[in-house]
């Protein structure tokens, strides 16, 4: 696959992932990502060092296969959520879309994130870096990986998939 073509597809796919999120279209949204997919956000050991083992180390969020990841978002729409009660507007801004590798069936991804989001008359972001690794299945690409890097030193509410 050549850099441009992985670039243009990479970066599709990550503007979809945060329009879909900002639009409430979750099943559409777990649709991007493979069964056996692993979606984390690590936390921080100091202001240089996160965690690097999710099996082992503490993670803001993480889950190590689609399943998991449906049953969360299984209990934001059932409304048996009470952290995302009421559910908060949000603007996903992808930018700085970089390929660090890629061939005919994987691509790997840097990207940069600022998620706005409006909840309870408050309005706040976070902010960080995206590493993805997509994986061709059939005749479609699909989040084999999602490593989200928060960089916000506060935390001012519960963090959710839909707000990274």
């Amino acid at each position: 696959m050549s850099p441009d073509l992985a670039l243009a597809t990479g970066s599709a796919l990550l503007y979809r992932q945060g329009r879909l999120l900002d639009e409430r279209r979750w099943q559409d949204w777990l649709d991007l990502f493979t069964e056996d997919c692993q979606y984390w956000v690590p936390a921080w050991l100091s202001e240089q060092r996160q965690t690097q083992d999710p099996d082992r180390e503490v993670s803001l969020i993480y889950y190590d296969l689609r399943s998991r990841l449906a049953d969360r978002v299984w209990r934001v729409q059932s409304g048996t959520s009470v952290a995302s009660d009421p559910m908060p507007r949000t603007c996903h801004a992808i930018g700085n879309v970089q390929v660090d590798s890629a061939d005919d069936d994987r691509i790997e991804l840097f990207a940069c994130f600022r998620v706005d989001y409006h909840w309870r008359a408050r309005s706040d972001a976070f902010f960080g870096h995206y590493r993805h690794t997509l994986r061709r299945e059939g005749d479609r690409w699909c989040i084999a990986r999602q490593k989200i890097s928060v960089l916000n030193d506060y935390i001012p509410t519960l963090l959710d998939f839909y707000l990274v």
